[in-house]
This record gives C-alpha cells, structure tokens and sequence, in this order.
C-alpha cells in the first residue's frame, strides 16, 4: 500500500534541505510503504492535502509562508484523523504554524525546532517516526 506524505514549505533554502532530509528519512525502513510530495506554499492546494494522512509544515518565518489560499482554506476543513509536523528555525514560525493548525481538528506532533542549519540525523529520524507512527 501507496501512503501519501505531504510537505509543504516557504521555499526558502534552509527549509527545502530539512524537507529533502525528512523525505530522505521516509524513504527507508520502516517507511518505505509512503510516498512524499514536497510543495512550495506558494504552491499549495487542497488537491495535494487531501490525499495525504501525514503533512509536514516548515518555514522561516510566518511572511515567508503566508498565503491567504492556506490560511483560509485551514479555516474551514477538518483534518480530523490527520497527523501534522511542523518545523522550523524560528520559534515565531513555528507559533504560527501552530496556530494555523490549531482549529483543523489535526493531531500536531511537538514541532522541530532547528538551530543554525544543523540538525543530529537520530533527533530528526526520531521526531519524523514520532509524527509517521501515530497514523500508523
């Protein structure tokens, strides 16, 4: 079975590298049953969402990702039944994806929050499991 994941980023560099390494992580055991779509939020439509059980958000900065399409659309679905990661380099980022999730009825795993570009291969593969593992 063909699972879908979803990522979905402000596109900047920094976030596309820490989505390239969460799609990396997904795609070896015990995961390799998911597939990843990565998505620019400029970008972003409910057509990529509705597929996916699983959605990562990441960004730099609420500016960065801002779009009144997402925005909206997070106003009035329910993502019931789905599970959410969100991360960051920025904790005001993160607090505002956060709350952009907030009222979708989306089970939020703890966000990542990520230091000066780096980040420890066993932290991320152990925060990509906790968010996979919950819809599983």
């Amino acid at each position: 079975m063909n699972r879908k994941i979803l990522i979905v980023t402000d596109n900047s560099d920094q976030m596309r590298k820490l989505a390239a390494k969460i799609t990396a992580v997904i795609m070896n055991p015990p995961f390799e049953q998911y597939s990843v779509t990565e998505t620019a939020a400029e970008n972003f439509s409910a057509e990529v969402l509705l597929p996916a059980p699983i959605f990562f958000l990441g960004c730099q900065s609420k500016e960065s990702f801002s779009n009144p399409y997402i925005e909206t659309l997070f106003t009035h679905i329910n993502l019931a039944g789905r599970t959410c990661g969100i991360f960051s380099a920025n904790t005001q980022a993160v607090k505002y994806l956060k709350t952009l999730v907030r009222d979708t009825g989306v089970t939020a795993g703890k966000p990542l929050l990520v230091h000066d570009d780096t980040i420890d291969d066993t932290e991320l593969q152990n925060w990509v499991q906790g968010i996979v593992q919950t819809v599983c």
